[in-house]
């Protein structure tokens, strides 16, 4: 037995236990047991300084709380990165262009690994899915399809009509308009202003208005419909919103934008759908690493954002931090403003529909980063400025997750609170139907009877007029 632990605990060599008493032999018997199952290691102290008789539970207990307070702290890290990853990796690559710009406007080649390869993969995938889960929808509404569904079709079409109409044409409108006035009294610098317009003109956002719309118990199958429809469109309407309100300059061509985007856009979206229906291997593959190309796309947006930053911090821009903080707060307020509107219009043109109104709102005003960084990319390819007019959208987007994720719980609950009642005042109407059943059955009973009493007279004076009739004939 090891000399510290017999000093320790009072126990005498076990060669002396001849002298021991019946106790101290019965107490050394069981330390024997317990080393012999859990041996001392020689590299832990167990005694402290001089032989005093403090041991080292203590120290393991202090060691144990520091490994768990460091695991809780990394466990939290790893929770908000999965959360949030796209926007602190977004903010990390900024960083790191304003540290070295060279290298991402330079040496990784951003004219063919940013504005073809990435852009190329991104509209890939992105629109792939977005057929896909159309495609889905449509299979979907094929197998439960209901007379009552077809008649909500009309109306549908009008809701359809209006997501798209106020996404695209009103929120443009309105930010192209406020952006000018502050351009007008020099609040704002120009690629600023523009840049507020151009994220203005962009699609919805399909995976976040998904997202929302399910948490705010609201109309599924039309979220993934106007996501679908309006990025579909949106790769053509975008750019010519984009002309229509700032115009072609020297860099920019009409022509040659659509050119570019009918190669980067168009032949990947076409050679994609031929591999999926006549070449059943690439659509499997596709389907068994489905989230490892998600996380490519994710790196994809990250690399062509660090790149056309890189490009604006190396050649220098018209804005400083304050006209970006001005814009960040404007976005904000144009962000409300937009909602509150939409909201409105949405209770006037569907109030007997909760579940469009919760889809509504966030199908007017959501913008996508998807396909809004590789669009910007591609028309404003040779544009100093590229960095400046995707800042925008890059604080458009997370602002419309924030507002919408904090209105969602409210509007699930409004959106419940509207189907309880209408579903109250449907039973109601149904009860006082059932009521004035009877009501009418006694009545027409009632009329029935008098018809027959009334029968009988009507025969007997008939038959009299008949008797008389002949009896004057007969005369």
């Amino acid at each position: 037995m090891d000399t510290k632990l017999k000093r320790r605990f009072g126990i005498a060599d076990r060669n002396n236990r001849s002298t021991m008493s019946p106790k101290l032999e019965a107490q050394t018997s069981a330390l024997d047991f317990a080393l012999t199952v859990h041996p001392v290691r020689d590299d832990v102290p167990t005694s402290g300084e001089d032989g005093d008789n403090t041991t080292a539970l203590p120290t393991a207990t202090l060691e144990q709380e520091d490994v768990s307070l460091h695991r809780r702290i990394w466990q939290r890290w790893c929770a908000l990165y999965t959360a949030n990853s796209f926007l602190i990796l977004i903010l990390c690559a900024i960083l790191l262009a304003y540290a070295y710009p060279p290298l991402g406007a330079v040496y990784v080649a951003p004219q063919i690994t940013a504005t073809w390869i990435a852009v190329i993969f991104i509209f890939m995938s992105t629109l792939y899915e977005m057929i896909a889960s159309l495609r889905k929808l449509v299979a979907l509404a094929g197998m439960a399809i209901q007379t009552k569904e077809l008649s909500k079709a009309f109306t549908r079409f009008f809701f359809n009509v209006f997501v798209n109409v106020f996404n695209f044409g009103v929120v443009s409108g309105i930010v192209y308009g406020f952006s000018r006035f502050m351009l007008y009294v020099n609040a704002l610098p120009k690629s600023l202003a523009d840049g507020m317009t151009i994220c203005a003109t962009l699609p919805v956002a399909p995976n976040m208005v998904q997202v929302l719309t399910n948490s705010a118990g609201g109309d599924e199958a039309a979220a993934i419909f106007n996501a679908a429809f309006g990025n579909l469109v949106g790769v053509f309407l975008t750019p010519a919103l984009i002309l229509f309100y700032l115009g072609a300059t020297a860099e920019i061509k009409f022509g040659d934008v659509f050119f570019k985007l009918g190669l980067r856009v168009v032949l990947p979206i076409v050679i994609g759908q031929v591999l999926r229906n006549f070449f059943p291997p690439a659509k499997t593959f596709v389907r068994r690493y489905k989230k490892y190309f998600k996380r490519m796309q994710e790196w994809c947006l990250v690399f062509i954002v660090y790149t056309v930053f890189c490009k604006t911090f190396s050649e220098g821009s018209d804005a400083s931090t304050g006209d970006v903080f001005i814009m960040i707060a404007l976005q904000l307020v144009l962000l409300c403003f937009v909602m509150v509107l939409a909201w409105c219009l949405l209770r006037i043109l569907f109030r007997k529909e909760p579940k469009l109104q919760a889809m509504g709102l966030f199908g007017c005003t959501q913008k996508t980063v998807a396909m809004g960084v590789p669009l910007i990319n591609a028309i404003y390819e040779s544009n100093p400025l590229v960095g400046l007019y995707t800042l925008p959208l890059l604080i458009w987007h997370p602002m419309q997750l924030v507002l919408g994720t904090a209105i969602a719980p409210r509007l699930a609950d409004y959106v419940k609170r509207r189907e309880d009642s209408q579903e109250l005042n449907q039973m109601s109407e149904d009860g006082e139907t059932e009521s004035e059943k009877p009501i009418q059955a006694a009545e027409m009973g009632e009329a029935i009877e008098a018809d027959g009493i009334a029968a009988p007279n009507k025969r007997h004076s008939m038959k009299n007029q008949d008797t008389s009739l002949n009896s004057t004939i007969t005369f």
